[in-house]
């Protein structure tokens, strides 16, 4: 990374401006996460809330990847799941339509009408789930017996789901416009802002572990004593050096690349000459990037939705509940609810269901963004090939073959480290009988390293360009 140059950079008024915008998209998008959904008093519902994220973990990671809308009861309590959902669906008919896959590669023209087609779907998912949220924390307030006197009116569902179906419209709106500034992914960009956000708390809770000392304070050698407790002392000591290592083979992974030359065939026209030059086309071991992650969440998030749903209407039925205990990930929240005998068969259904489908929705998106028929076309349109390949079709399939293999590979990594923090539960299970609770910020962790990465190489390619013609200033003189 070229940091001199990106601060260079922001010296050109066009930089600095898609920064500025990028920044007050993100503030707008905190004010959006403390406007309440007008639903009746909302501390009520807030309350409904902490009990459903003290039984679910599927709660939490809802009220993680909104940036906390779901615990303040917020219109961004739907956040952007009906986007990404939207997208997973018209994707995979893109796939099994050979008319939709036609306008896929259709240029832009094509893509255009395809995220069209997206946001028209994002807004009966987006309705859907609003009244889902809706029913399932009024049937919470109901069944925990928390003391109000409000009772909705089909007029107070109709506003309440027409605001949240708008905020999480807005959040789209506000991706696309983050991805236009041409700085990063903007949907990444909003995920990534809500798991940032959530730091503090975490931060403030840890250093309130850190520093009660009723039960003691840490002595170090016999020489020097430490005002913290020296149980959370060490956990925490311990796992700050497991996550710089996982940090550092994030980035190596994330950073890693094959790099295939391509030739470019000697033109001459009149008494000029064309091509003869050398150029590279690095393809990366992940190129999906934390986009399969997301994916796999947003798609097991639906059936513990449904459970939910089915017990807020049923309390006592055991195929929502069933959905639920399954398809919620294992964590110290509800261990203990969910496994009173310890460990069994179904613990192992979220973890397995997960790596399997982070390691197809990477194949699965790779094959999207990166088009091995459409590069093979456009090398042999420039002239370019590759040594020892005939341009064409021989071309294109030894570039699925180049790209199968470091898939298989970036896949299983990938999977492996998002397994990563179940991996840390089963052996503290083992241990000392209940998990330390790493799901979600191992996921976050992830999530967090990936998009700060992609972003931050955005900006570095963006400052280069800008700053270009500065550097072959400074290098005529």
């Amino acid at each position: 990374m070229h940091f001199k140059t990106i601060f260079k950079s922001l010296k050109n008024k066009d930089m600095l401006k898609r920064v500025l915008i990028i920044f007050g998209i993100l503030v707008a998008y905190r004010l959006l996460a403390q406007i309440p959904v007008p639903m009746g008093d909302a501390s009520t519902f807030k309350e409904a809330v902490s009990n459903l994220m003290e039984k679910s973990d599927f709660s939490s990671f809802l009220n993680l990847i909104s940036g906390g809308g779901l615990a303040s009861f917020s219109i961004i309590l739907v956040g952007l799941s009906p986007y990404i959902t939207g997208s997973i669906v018209i994707q995979l008919l893109t796939k099994a339509i050979p008319r939709l896959e036609e306008l896929s590669n259709d240029g832009e023209s094509g893509r255009r009408k395809i995220n069209q087609w997206t946001r028209m779907l994002t807004v009966p998912l987006a309705i859907v789930q609003s009244i889902a949220y809706i029913f399932i924390l009024y049937q919470s307030v109901l069944s925990a017996n928390i003391s109000t006197d409000f009772v909705p009116t089909a007029g107070d569902w109709v506003l309440s789901v027409v605001s949240m179906t708008a905020g999480s419209v807005i959040l789209m709106w506000m991706g696309e416009l983050i991805t236009e500034q041409g700085i990063g992914n903007g949907i990444s960009t909003l995920i990534f802002a809500s798991i940032i956000t959530q730091l503090p708390n975490t931060m403030g809770a840890l250093g309130a572990s850190l520093f009660d000392t009723s039960q003691g304070t840490l002595n170090l050698f016999g020489w020097l004593e430490l005002p913290v407790n020296p149980t959370t002392f060490w956990i925490v000591f311990g796992f700050a050096i497991a996550m710089l290592i996982v940090i550092y083979f994030l980035v190596k992974l994330n950073e890693a690349q094959r790099v295939i030359t391509i030739n470019y065939a000697k033109r001459v026209h009149g008494n000029s000459s064309y091509g003869g030059i050398k150029s590279i086309l690095p393809i990366k071991l992940i190129a999906a990037g934390v986009v399969p992650v997301i994916f796999a969440t947003a798609f097991l998030s639906l059936p513990a939705l449904i459970g939910q749903v089915v017990t807020s209407v049923d309390p006592g039925n055991e195929f929502g509940q069933s959905l639920i205990s399954t398809f919620s990930a294992p964590s110290a929240n509800n261990f203990a609810s969910l496994y009173p005998d310890g460990i069994n068969g179904r613990w192992f259904v979220y973890p397995t269901v997960y790596f399997i489908l982070v390691f197809a929705f990477t194949y699965f998106y790779t094959s999207i963004i990166f088009n091995t028929k459409e590069i093979a076309d456009n090398l042999q349109k420039q002239g370019g090939f590759i040594e020892g390949v005939r341009p064409g079709a021989k071309t294109a399939e030894y570039l699925s073959k180049v790209v199968n293999r470091l898939d298989l590979f970036g896949a299983l990594a990938l999977g492996l480290i998002a397994m990563l923090p179940f991996i840390t539960d089963y052996i503290f299970i083992v241990v000392t009988g209940a998990p330390i609770g790493l799901s979600i910020s191992g996921t976050g962790l992830l999530i967090v390293v990936t998009v700060a990465l992609e972003n931050l190489r955005s900006v570095d390619s963006r400052a280069l360009m800008i700053t270009y013609d500065d550097f072959s200033n400074e290098s005529e003189d």
